[in-house]
């Protein structure tokens, strides 16, 4: 555990092969790598792993006799990053084992395994057709019908990090139909009144005496299709339309009426609730460009979280949203647009963790601040904070180091600004304090990093290793005491920091707590809701020093803050893998890793500002595929 974690000072070795720049770069690599693999990767394995694991009753389920027939299959990837941890961390093979590696020997296995992704073939990863969340959907109803978002609100909330959800249960399904009827009865007009702006604007004026009203309502049906499966809907989904308004009229209703069953079809057809493709693809291709219009609706989501608008929808009927410049240049639009607050309620407090602060729990006698309007104001200060960043284009590292933040009088209290910041409107704030600024130090992060009562090295430094770092760390062992379970005599008289290196001496809690300690009480000055402080709980003086791997060496928030930010390349690295599988609604792997190597030279170039890597991404490889299933 603690060799993988020294990747937090010291990346992991690599061979000295330079990253593919093209096609045939790639070919020429992927020839190398599997020549490593099969004159010494194989051998390796067959000498020391297959013994155990080489058949369906392998230990720990891991079989590579399959892996070792298709290495670069991105479903033996677990596979590999284990065996990695464990032969570089010496745990196997076991100490009993027969044979054992010799340093060099696991030195090749290990650089290999960071080759492994060259061996994945080109390809844009599965393509998720997703359903619109909550959000997305709220909006999407205001953005057609005019009506408030808050229609939405009977849906299920989605769970942060287990992806969008693509299934239609009995009981959603029987919600989306009586959302559809709730906003049919706001937009229309009951029987026999007359027609709404709204109306009018959906089915035009009423036809005149002698007109053809199934051809009147194929017409109305191509509009309403258009704008609600945001893309030209296909001949046969207008048959399907127009046979609803058939249907009503068998049944005796008049044109208004069919036509109110025609769009309430609409509101709950799949090529609504879903983003689907345009057309249909020639057979015998394996991986097509998205449609524009799709693209255009994958980039509406993702920045503004609703529909495209007038702008992308010509755009995506011109057929010119693909061309990079024109992608690039609705990225900086869209970006520039208050909508695009969404990125933040959307990704950002995915990626911050922020999703927990409204219901989290705090000690009301400890923490009487923690008040419905200091949760919201900490929220705010962290949108607006992202916000800014992405909107003046700045470098990531201002992620992790700047002099400005936003405040309220609420929030200000927490930042001992309260004499000259009043009143409750946000504004932007310059900080005169090092150990301020940043999305370390800033409260509402904190505050979801620590307990109800107290703070969490080991938490916070959970958080500052996987969330801005992109450190991977294994849960726990099962079975390992909690802190709040020492002896009560013994401990109390310690600070928090002297309990938690008691609870180290434990072999079973060392490795991973002598990582994420020293990161956690870099920021033990700020107690559990973000308050600077002198004096732990115990009324002990609080010791902020540390030692990363590495030998970077640090006392106080500010050093560990300068320490993160001098390490842009990961910082931007991270942010570029986590906000790209968020777009791409997937975890990445394989070719994934490859593109983003190729977008981090480009990110590099232009000083790892926000805007590029967003745009960088949205123009990428498999942002704008898609493979065929």
């Amino acid at each position: 555990m603690a060799l993988i974690l020294s990747g937090v000072a010291l990346p992991l070795a690599r061979p000295g092969r330079a990253e593919p720049a093209n096609d045939g770069d790639l070919a020429a690599l992927q020839a190398e790598v599997k020549k490593g693999f099969r004159d010494q990767v194989t051998p390796f394995v067959r000498t020391y792993c297959v013994t155990c694991h080489g058949n369906r009753k392998s230990k720990a389920g891991v079989n590579f006799e399959s892996a070792l027939k298709y290495p670069g299959n991105p479903g033996f990837s677990k596979h590999w990053k284990q065996a990695l941890t464990n032969v570089k961390t010496h745990d196997m093979p076991p100490d009993d084992a027969d044979k054992q590696p010799t340093d060099e020997q696991r030195r090749m296995f290990v650089d290999w395994i960071a080759q492994l992704k060259f061996l994945s073939p080109k390809d844009p990863g599965p393509f998720v057709i997703r359903r619109l969340n909550k959000v997305e959907y709220g909006n999407t109803l205001h953005d057609l019908f005019g009506v408030n978002p808050a229609v939405a609100r009977e849906l299920p909330d989605e769970v942060f990090g287990e992806g969008y959800l693509n299934t239609l249960s009995p009981l959603v399904s029987e919600q989306y139909l009586a959302i559809a009827n709730e906003v049919l009865d706001r937009i229309l007009a009951p029987a026999d009144a007359p027609p709404t702006q709204v109306q009018r604007r959906l089915f035009g004026e009423p036809p005149a005496p002698g007109t053809d009203l199934r051809a009147a309502a194929r017409t109305v049906a191509r509009s309403l299709a258009r704008n609600a499966y945001r893309r030209p809907p296909s001949e046969e989904e207008l048959d399907v339309l127009v046979g609803v308004f058939d249907l009503a009229r068998e049944n005796q209703l008049a044109y208004p009426a069919a036509l109110r069953l025609m769009l309430k079809a609409v509101l709950v057809s799949p090529q609504f609730l879903f983003i689907t493709p345009a057309r249909e693809v020639e057979s015998g291709r394996r991986i097509v460009p998205l449609d524009d219009y799709q693209l255009a609706s994958r980039l509406s989501y993702l920045l503004w979280a609703t529909m495209p608008d007038a702008e992308l929808a010509a755009l995506a009927d011109s057929g010119k949203l693909h061309e990079p410049a024109i992608l690039t240049g609705q990225v900086r639009r869209l970006l520039q647009d208050p909508r695009s607050r969404a990125l933040f309620d959307g990704f950002g407090t995915q990626w911050l963790g922020l999703g927990e602060l409204e219901s989290k729990t705090f000690d009301p006698a400890k923490f009487p601040l923690m008040t419905g309007e200091m949760r919201s104001a900490m929220y705010e200060e962290a949108r607006l904070f992202f916000e800014s960043i992405v909107r003046e284009n700045r470098n990531v590292v201002s992620f992790v180091d700047s002099d400005y933040t936003f405040l309220n009088e609420t929030l200000a209290a927490l930042y001992g600004l309260e004499k000259t910041v009043t009143g409750p409107a946000m504004r932007k704030v310059p900080l005169t304090d090092a150990n301020r600024g940043g999305i370390l130090s800033m409260p509402g992060i904190l505050a979801t990093t620590s307990f109800p009562n107290r703070t969490s090295a080991v938490k916070r430094g959970v958080w500052v290793l996987e969330q801005v770092l992109g450190e991977h760390v294994p849960p726990p062992p099962p079975n390992v005491p909690a802190l709040d379970k020492q002896d009560p005599a013994k401990v109390a008289h310690l600070t928090l920091r002297q309990r938690t290196e008691l609870h180290r001496t434990d072999p079973v809690c060392a490795n991973c707590h002598r990582i994420l300690d020293p990161i956690g009480f870099g920021l033990e000055n700020f107690d559990a809701i973000g308050r600077w402080r002198e004096q732990d709980d115990s009324g002990g003086a609080i010791d902020a020093a540390g030692e990363l791997p590495g030998g970077k060496r640090f006392s106080s928030p500010r050093e560990l803050k300068a320490i993160i930010a001098a390490r842009q390349a990961e910082l931007a690295r991270n942010l570029t893998e986590k906000l790209l599988a968020f777009a791409l609604c997937r975890q990445l792997e394989g070719y994934d890793e490859i593109v983003v190597d190729r977008l981090m030279e480009t990110i590099a170039r232009d000083g790892y500002r926000m805007q590029t890597l967003i745009a960088e991404i949205v123009t990428s490889y498999p942002f704008t595929q898609r493979r065929i299933q």
